[in-house]
């Protein structure tokens, strides 16, 4: 895939954030999470990442809130624990009311097994707001991943192209809206 130059989302972006990345931390926090925060920065552009840009004394939702309402792109690590995190919800819930677009990574898990479990926990109204994101996301084109056979750098790669692509289409977008 062609390569594009990251420096233009910059002088375009209002917020202090590129993209936003949502995973589930016990899951992936220690392997495609960070790195390709770490990847992204790497291309000069600005991602979100919880345990990277919160720091003692910030307001977990409003930071959150305002990380995903200023971003451009999405990116969602769906693993095998995803759907039992109430915070992974909440945060693909706001990219869709938003109207974000997300990068999905099937990460260890296939789209089918992707379910909200109907929990006593949540009121009628939030499992349905977590559910229809999530079945937003699970038909949006991304990419799959098998950790135990995949080849790392290139899913780095083909994840920063994405959301380079991305990007690019969203402030194209927003050019011509101006």
């Amino acid at each position: 895939m062609q390569r594009f130059s990251a420096n233009r989302f910059s002088k375009i972006a209002n917020s202090a954030y590129d993209v936003f990345i949502n995973y589930r931390r016990i899951d992936s926090q220690k392997t495609i999470a960070p790195l390709l925060h770490e990847y992204l920065v790497n291309l000069d552009v600005k991602p979100f990442m919880d345990t990277i840009d919160m720091k003692p004394g910030h307001r977990l939702f409003d930071h959150i809130d305002e990380a995903i309402h200023g971003c451009k792109v999405g990116v969602a690590v769906l693993s095998p624990g995803y759907c039992d995190s109430y915070f992974c919800l909440h945060e693909l819930a706001l990219l869709s009311e938003y109207k974000k677009r997300v990068v999905p990574i099937f990460y260890d898990i296939k789209p089918s097994e992707l379910l909200v479990k109907d929990s006593a926990c949540y009121p009628h109204n939030v499992l349905r707001r977590f559910s229809s994101a999530l079945e937003e996301t699970k038909y949006t084109v991304g990419l799959t991943f098998d950790s135990s056979k995949g080849d790392w750098s290139e899913l780095l790669r083909k994840a920063s192209d994405a959301v380079l692509m991305n990007l690019l289409e969203v402030s194209i977008h927003e050019e011509k809206a101006v």
